[in-house]
């Protein structure tokens, strides 16, 4: 073990113990520190950013309140891949994740296997999202203005014989989808393949969950979807709000 770094973990912990702050002397009887030890651990903290001094008084740094923040994003992560795992492993399918932010279509996760590969990204998912349930999901979620924006810098175009003809066809899909219903596609994208999104409803986020499976296996999509859709509203939803991984 690093000593000076034991001690140095030491202070930090004290110091977290005392929102409105705590002088050089009562930390070093805190911690059991020499004085002039405690002196040299708080300066050098101080220095770095990870405690700040005001009258005397030593509080937690911005440093430390990065480091907070960061680690909870990475729990939410963990928790989302592990959903996306379990979901794959029961549904015997792919599932995604994704987010609609600053104007972009971006899949955040994906979890799938050697027996249920995911779909190859051959034309950019940005680019096509007319054609691809999450995509479609995303945007069905927008407002027209937003929407709009979106499709005019990605127009609508043919990626497969059976993608979506023109942005009119597509508008038309926009108005009759149901809230909260599966969005589903079969090989607008990627021929041989079919899939299904379904929308995370929240008030701070544009986002989707979907799975994708081999077009003769299509009549399981809406059932695996829908059971998707009710999982995910309650256990990924709360976490889509502030998800930007």
């Amino acid at each position: 073990m690093i000593g000076s770094v034991q001690r140095a973990v030491r202070l930090l912990e004290a110091i977290a113990g005392h929102p409105y702050g705590a002088p050089a002397k009562q930390l070093a009887r805190e911690t059991r520190l020499a004085l002039p030890t405690a002196y040299h651990l708080l300066r050098t903290l101080t220095h770095e950013g990870y405690l700040r001094r005001e009258s005397g008084l030593f509080f937690l740094g911005e440093a430390v309140e990065r480091l907070g923040g960061s680690a909870a994003e990475q729990k939410r992560r963990s928790t989302i891949v592990g959903l996306l795992a379990d979901w794959h492993e029961r549904l015997g399918a792919p599932v995604y994740f994704a987010v609609y932010l600053e104007g972009e279509i971006e899949v955040k996760c994906v979890s799938d296997s050697p027996g249920n590969p995911a779909v190859e990204e051959w034309a950019d998912f940005r680019e096509t999202g007319h054609a691809h349930a999450v995509g479609q999901c995303l945007l069905s979620q927008l407002d027209d203005e937003a929407r709009r924006d979106h499709l005019d810098r990605y127009p609508v175009r043919s990626v497969t014989p059976y993608t979506v003809r023109d942005a009119e066809a597509l508008w038309r899909r926009f108005e009759r989808a149901e809230d909260g219903e599966p969005v589903i596609e079969r090989q607008e994208y990627a021929l041989g393949t079919a899939c299904a999104a379904v929308p995370l409803t929240t008030a701070d986020a544009t986002a989707a969950v979907a799975i994708s499976l081999p077009v003769h296996q299509a009549g399981r999509l809406l059932p695996a979807a829908r059971q998707l859709r009710a999982e995910a509203e309650r256990r990924l939803g709360p976490l889509a709000v502030s998800i930007s991984i």
